[in-house]
């Protein structure tokens, strides 16, 4: 399975379905429509919205 529901990105992004709605409406995560209203995300483009914080050397 190559894409998921906004629902499901969401929980293995563990955000909520409207963080995942607005990293697409600005652009962070692509996503594709399937039909009138299906929305579907591709997991690939999941792993790369990550980005990795660099942590404080003490």
């Amino acid at each position: 399975m190559d894409y998921v529901t906004l629902l499901q990105a969401a929980e293995l992004m563990s955000v909520s379905v409207k963080t995942v709605r607005r990293r697409i409406a600005d652009g962070t995560l692509p996503a594709y429509r399937c039909g009138r209203r299906v929305i579907r995300v591709r997991i690939a483009d999941l792993d790369s919205a990550f980005r990795r914080i660099p942590s404080a050397r003490w």
